[in-house]
C-alpha cells in the first residue's frame, strides 16, 4: 500500500533541500538566482540521490524484509481500501513532483526544466516503491497504482505549464478515530474476541507517526482550489480556497469485512452500522503561498505547510445516504 510507505519518501524529500549544503558563493541560502548555479545544482543532485537510495535501503529492511520475497508479479488491488490508498498515491506523487521542481527552481534551473523534472521525479519514486511491491509476496505491481501515480505527477506539470501556478493544490489532514465499543467473536473458535479498537491498532499501528500515515479511518486528501485565481476579479482573499475531500470510515480490511488476526482466528463484522463506506467533504481552506511575505524563509515555510488541510466547518456527504455538518473537521 503505497500512500502508507510513499509519505515517508515524500518527507526525506523536504530534507534534501537542507541537506545540500551551503552555497559557496554570496547568495543568502533562500535567495532563489537567476541561472543556474552550478553549486547548488551538483549538490542538491548529490544530496537527491544519496537521500532517496538511503530511504528505499531503509524501507526494503524495516518493511519489506518482514514479508516473504518472491519473482516479480502483478496484483490488481483496484477498490481495495475503499480507493483511498489510490488518492494517497495520487496526493504522493503530486507532492514530490512539486518539490522536486521547487528544489531545482533553488539550484536555478530554467522553470521550464525544473516542472518535467519534477513530474519525472513524481514518477519515479513512485516507480521505485511500486517495483519493490512488484516482488513482495504480501502485494506486487499495480497498474491502477501507477494510473494514479501519473495522475499525480500531470496534475503537478499540467498546471505549472498551463498557468505557470498551482491553482489546485494537493492536501491531506488526519485525526485520530474514536472506534465504538463494540466486541467481535471469531468466526473459528467462540472463545476468541477482538474489539474495533484492537483491530484498528494491529492493522494501522499505534503510535503518532502511524496514525498520520497509515490510519485510513482518519486520513482525508482534499483538492483545495484558489478562488481568486479562477475568479480574478472576486473581492475574496487572494489565499481563501474552497475544499472537497474524500475519505472512508470502517475501513478494518482490504476488502469487505472479514479478516484474520496475527494468530490467525477469523473475524467478520455483520452489524450494518459499522460497514465500510466512503465519505464526501466540502469545506474551505488557505492557499498559505499566497500569503504575502517578506522573508524568504517564511515563504519556504509556508509552502511547507501547504501540504495541509487547515481545520474548517465542513459539510460531509456519505454513502450510507448520510449528510453531516462538522464545526471543525481535520
Amino acid at each position: 500500500m503505497m500512500s502508507r510507505r510513499g509519505h515517508l519518501i515524500s518527507v526525506f524529500l523536504l530534507f534534501a533541500l537542507f541537506a545540500s549544503g551551503q552555497d559557496m558563493d554570496r547568495l543568502r541560502f533562500f535567495q532563489v538566482p537567476d541561472s543556474l548555479n552550478k553549486v547548488r545544482f551538483w549538490s542538491l543532485n548529490t544530496a537527491y540521490a544519496t537521500t532517496v537510495t538511503g530511504a528505499a535501503i531503509a524501507l526494503d529492511q524495516v518493511w519489506y524484509a518482514d514479508y516473504p520475497r518472491t519473482k516479480f508479479h502483478f496484483f490488481n488491488d483496484w477498490a481495495e481500501w475503499k480507493d483511498l490508498d489510490k488518492s494517497g498515491h495520487l496526493f504522493s506523487a503530486y507532492f514530490q513532483s512539486k518539490w522536486t521542481a521547487g528544489m531545482y527552481d533553488w539550484a536555478g534551473v530554467p522553470r521550464s526544466k525544473s516542472i518535467w523534472i519534477g513530474a519525472t521525479s513524481g514518477m519515479v519514486l513512485q516507480g521505485i516503491l511500486e517495483t519493490m511491491d512488484g516482488f513482495s509476496e504480501k502485494w506486487g505491481w499495480s497498474w491502477g497504482d501507477i494510473a494514479f501515480n501519473t495522475a499525480g505527477s500531470a496534475l503537478f506539470v499540467s498546471q505549472a505549464a498551463l498557468w505557470d501556478e498551482q491553482r489546485v493544490v494537493l492536501k491531506y489532514s488526519v485525526h485520530k478515530p474514536r472506534y465504538p465499543n463494540y466486541t467481535l467473536t471469531s468466526r473459528s473458535d467462540p472463545n476468541v474476541t477482538t474489539t474495533l479498537q484492537e483491530r484498528a491498532d494491529q492493522l494501522y499501528g499505534t503510535s503518532l507517526a502511524a496514525i498520520m500515515l497509515k490510519e485510513y479511518n482518519g486520513l482525508t486528501i482534499w483538492a483545495s482550489g484558489n478562488v481568486s485565481s479562477f475568479l480574478p476579479k472576486t473581492r475574496i482573499y487572494k489565499w481563501v480556497n474552497v475544499s472537497v475531500g474524500y475519505g472512508v470510515e470502517n475501513v478494518f480490511a482490504g476488502y469487505g469485512t472479514t479478516w484474520r488476526n496475527d494468530d490467525g482466528y477469523a473475524f467478520s463484522i455483520t452489524d450494518p452500522d459499522y460497514q465500510p463506506y466512503r465519505q464526501f467533504y466540502f469545506s474551505f481552506d488557505i492557499d498559505f503561498s499566497r500569503i504575502k511575505t517578506r522573508s524568504k524563509a517564511l515563504k519556504v515555510l509556508l509552502g511547507m505547510l501547504n501540504s495541509l488541510k487547515v481545520p474548517f466547518p465542513t459539510l460531509e456527504v456519505n454513502t450510507k445516504g448520510g449528510v453531516r455538518f462538522h464545526p471543525v473537521y481535520f
